[in-house]
């Protein structure tokens, strides 16, 4: 399945435009990372813990968004745009949302 974030994939004709595919995935947090987190705003620098977690995320969002488009018969997603937002108690859950265009494409 090729993905990409711009309306078009270079070398490929797009055949047919099949609809919107969205997605998201949702991940908990723990105490000890909260903590952790709460050290690194005070005193400065980045938080891996949570990074890891958002990127955990965003690969999940991907493979259910890949799952959707081939659902409806698509070889490729367009126009694909990600959202990452903090929801729950206190912002205890980190959620991707995956969206894009499924379409079917043959090479040039």
């Amino acid at each position: 399945m090729l993905l990409s974030t711009t309306p078009n994939l270079e070398g490929y004709v797009i055949e047919e435009y099949l609809g919107v595919v969205s997605e998201e995935a949702i991940i908990a947090t723990n105490v000890v990372r909260d903590i952790m987190a709460g050290v690194r705003d005070f005193v400065g620098g980045r938080s891996k813990a949570y990074e890891e977690k958002m990127e955990n995320s965003r690969k999940l969002a991907i493979e259910d968004l890949k799952a959707a488009a081939n659902q409806m018969g698509a070889n490729a997603i367009i126009g694909v745009s990600f959202d990452h937002e903090a929801v729950g108690a206190k912002g205890s859950l980190l959620m991707c949302v995956a969206t894009g265009t499924a379409v079917k494409v043959s090479k040039k």
